[in-house]
């Protein structure tokens, strides 16, 4: 009676102790509670994998990590990184520091590196250079992007031809009424009085177009791409996967496979996503300190 007294006692204190942690993050998947392997073995089925990531949230960004290192697992060399948070015009000395023909002072003094590089990318560029991995430039050099945002697509026509090698092929194509775009005309204006809401997004459109044409030029039979984006440039499959489709199907290439990711910060992470944002959608507690 002891003995049973003891057990019950144990499975009680330890329920209780189960249930008084506190997780870091939950992944769903189509409304389901899942498990990271279940996320790594629908690697399996896609070419393509995009992480939608919450900038500042630290969890994003050990869960990025840990990504690469578990699909580096399965598919060895067979893998391509990609960023937005890496333009275009600095492709040269991205490779360059992969390669070891320069040092990582001269590298992060020369390259647009975003603030937070030291601890949220920095360990992806490292695993690349590390594991002779090719880490793809894809967004467009951010005065493109101002430009546009002042003058629409039509400003991209007075920039040179050199200039527009850092750029998806003119003219991009545009759809307004997708939701992603729609919803930033919504926004109140910002900035110079006469900058008008839908250059907004045609700015944010040209730089889906550029990192889409990107990584559509860097696919590789029986590679995988891993690409690191802003949750908003790869939730509901819009913004960069719009255009990663459309120029597929132009280049009559319409066998790459799609995966998304995205990350949610939330109150509770017991509570299934209201919608499918993405494939994998990661719950992360909304009271995380951030990164930067």
């Amino acid at each position: 009676m002891k003995n049973i007294s003891f057990v019950f006692t144990f499975l009680f204190l330890f329920t209780n102790y189960i249930f008084s942690q506190k997780p870091a993050y939950v992944i769903y998947h189509n409304g389901n509670k899942v498990e990271w392997q279940d996320l790594l073995k629908a690697t399996d089925s896609c070419d393509v994998i995009f992480f939608g990531e919450l900038h500042d949230n630290p969890i994003a960004h050990w869960l990025e990590y840990e990504l690469v290192k578990d699909l580096y697992q399965k598919y060895s060399n067979n893998l391509i990184l990609g960023a937005e948070m890496f333009e275009t015009d600095n492709q040269l000395i991205l490779n360059e520091y992969l390669n070891n023909l320069i040092n990582e002072k001269n590298f992060i003094d020369e390259a647009k590196l975003w603030q937070n590089y030291q601890t949220d990318y920095r360990p992806l560029v490292e695993f690349a250079k590390k594991n002779n991995l090719q880490f793809i430039a894809t967004n467009i050099p951010r005065r493109y992007a101002a430009a546009v945002n002042y003058g629409s697509f039509a400003a991209l026509n007075k920039f040179s031809k050199d200039a527009l090698t850092f750029i998806a092929p003119l003219p991009i194509p545009f759809d307004s009424t997708l939701d992603c775009y729609a919803s930033l005309r919504q926004m109140p204006a910002m900035g110079k009085a006469h900058t008008s809401k839908l250059y907004l997004d045609q700015a944010q459109a040209i730089k889906d177009a550029t990192m889409a044409w990107n990584i559509m030029k860097n696919l590789a039979y029986n590679k995988k791409f891993i690409h690191f984006n802003g949750a908003y440039h790869s939730d509901y499959h819009q913004s960069i996967i719009w255009y990663l489709n459309y120029y597929l199907k132009e280049n009559n290439n319409n066998n790459y496979k799609i995966l998304t990711i995205t990350v949610q910060e939330v109150d509770n992470l017991e509570s299934p996503p209201v919608d499918n944002a993405a494939d994998f959608i990661i719950l992360t507690p909304s009271s995380l300190t951030k990164t930067y």
